[in-house]
């Protein structure tokens, strides 16, 4: 249940918006709040700060080369991003959580609505196939509504359960700038990510 589709399902209720009171100011931020230019990486709708330790992976549909997913791992932990399209004035997470928590279920699994450090978010655990043995591993689901866009974060590995590993992980959150840019485009719609425009896909940052 950590697909990285290219458009979230979902109907025309209107929600109010979810995320941390603080990412104004602490992130994660748009384009417009992030003030002074730090080093980072450019991916088109997302721009991402290099840290020590961090590897950052590109997911790529062979089908169209299109990049729709951005993942971070750092000591096992990893951590997949997606950013799309929303509402100006309503969130998308309320509703895309209670979709998560259908699904997962539908398909064997376990889910747990809690409060964490970004707002309202689903603990899952998902079953895992294996050639022909099954066993299940914990991921986290979060949602972040920003200014017409909305941020969704899948956590996995020792992050999914321990506070300790979660912390870089959610510092690597916060320091997501997000671009929304001025293309319209459908609510729900994966905003335009792309490689490097060095052409070279960093896997290792810096400090």
């Amino acid at each position: 249940m950590t697909d990285t589709a290219t458009t979230l399902a979902g109907g025309d209720e209107e929600y109010p918006k979810s995320g941390p009171i603080d990412r104004e100011i602490n992130g994660p931020l748009d384009e417009s709040e992030a003030g002074a230019i730090r080093p980072s990486v450019d991916l088109g709708a997302l721009r991402i700060e290099p840290k020590r330790g961090m590897q950052l992976r590109l997911e790529i549909d062979k089908t169209n080369n299109r990049v729709i997913a951005v993942t971070l791992e750092h000591d096992s932990s990893t951590v997949q991003l997606q950013p799309f399209a929303a509402p100006r004035s309503s969130g998308l997470w309320h509703g895309i959580r209670a979709q998560i928590m259908g699904q997962v279920t539908k398909q064997g699994g376990t889910v747990k609505e809690l409060e964490g450090p970004f707002g309202l978010e689903v603990l899952a655990t998902v079953p895992v196939q294996s050639g022909s043995s099954f066993s299940s591993r914990k991921v986290r689901f979060v949602g972040i509504d920003g200014p017409r866009w909305f941020l969704r974060a899948v956590i996995g590995g020792p992050a999914a359960t321990s506070s300790e590993a979660a912390e870089i992980i959610h510092t690597m959150i916060r320091r997501v700038v997000v671009v929304r840019g001025s293309t319209p485009l459908p609510p729900r719609d994966l905003l335009p990510l792309r490689v490097p425009p060095t052409g070279e896909t960093p896997v290792t940052g810096g400090a």
